[in-house]
């Protein structure tokens, strides 16, 4: 088995890489984020991403056209690979070539992304000294369009392989904005983020990807009604899409946030897994600095397990929250377990 890496992790390692000139492969499972670890290395490093579909792209586009203006035939080169001469455009501070599907890319595909990207050549002409390169592709064990690369090419790639990290990716989606009744659900089903099978019937699946979709549909409605199941089933599967239905109706169950402002002392905390994290998002959607003191006494009722979980959603989304003297009290007294 390969040595897995989580989302940080794949991204230093690529980025290792390209502090001392190597190229890395990105592999991973459809929809595990390896496109958005190279958008977001792009944006850090403030490069222009330009992302090239090797699957999908023209032999032509990478050759270039064939130019018989001149004695002798030559080749003229398509402007989306940066050359030497080229100006870096405005506001940015290079390039980052991202060769998207290089393991579903053909042979001849290969072949010629082999130049571009390991000896820095578009046809005659060298790839600007700015221009940095990294790829990305599938793994064949998933059964998606992979085929074999040549030896030479094996070679001169750093191989890295990419899996699923839960806590990786709820650090993520709270830093992101993902709906707290996803991540709340992620959190008591880790096993549905990422729920990739091979010879799977439906028409897609719940994944990194996906789930992220899913929050972007329901952010609008505060309840999710029976008629928006089909529409779920299209972003994260059917099965997904009844099992996180059920989950976002026992949310809607549970206690009020105003019940909780009005008695913090008094007011139900549920018992069950399922429904503590149901609570746990509603309390991250609700706690402010200015009702944190109150929050906090009913926080504080709740298992410990679960009491982390909150003050940590709430810190993430709000770090003024610390401000708070019962916060404060809450993170001294729980040093160990929140520095862990």
């Amino acid at each position: 088995m390969p040595i897995m890496l989580n989302t940080q992790e794949a991204k230093v390692a690529v980025e290792d890489c390209m502090n001392v000139g190597l190229v890395p492969l990105l592999k991973g499972s459809p929809g595990t984020g390896k496109s958005s670890i190279m958008h977001m290395i792009a944006k850090e490093r403030n490069l222009k991403l330009i992302d090239i579909r090797l699957a999908q792209i023209d032999d032509v586009e990478l050759n270039g056209f064939p130019d018989l203006s001149g004695d002798k035939a030559t080749y003229k080169q398509f402007d989306i690979f940066p050359t030497e001469g080229d100006t870096v455009p405005e506001g940015y501070d290079g390039w980052l070539l991202f060769f998207d599907e290089l393991t579903s890319a053909d042979k001849v595909k290969q072949g010629a992304s082999y130049k571009i990207i390991l000896d820095r050549m578009v046809g005659q002409e060298h790839l600007h000294e700015k221009a940095l390169c990294v790829a990305a592709g599938n793994l064949a064990s998933d059964k998606a369009v992979v085929n074999n690369m040549s030896t030479a090419m094996q070679s001169r790639l750093i191989h890295l392989n990419m899996g699923v990290d839960k806590n990786k990716w709820v650090d993520w989606a709270i830093s992101a904005g993902v709906d707290n009744r996803v991540i709340s659900f992620i959190e008591y089903q880790p096993s549905m983020l990422h729920k990739f099978d091979p010879n799977h019937q439906d028409d897609t699946f719940a994944c990194q990807r996906t789930w992220e979709f899913c929050s972007r549909l329901i952010k609008p409605f505060k309840q999710l009604h029976s008629s928006k199941l089909a529409l779920l089933a299209g972003t994260i599967s059917e099965g997904a899409a009844r099992e996180f239905k059920a989950f976002c109706e026992l949310s809607e169950g549970l206690v009020r946030f105003e019940d909780i402002e009005k008695d913090p002392m008094n007011t139900k905390v549920p018992t069950d897994s399922g429904s503590l994290y149901a609570t746990v998002g509603m309390l991250a959607d609700n706690v402010k600095v200015e009702n944190a003191a109150t929050a906090m006494i009913y926080i504080s009722r709740m298992p410990a397990e679960y009491q982390l979980c909150t003050i940590r959603r709430i810190y993430q989304t709000n770090k003024k929250i610390v401000s708070v003297k019962e916060v404060r009290e809450w993170l001294k007294a729980n040093a160990k377990e929140w520095l862990n």
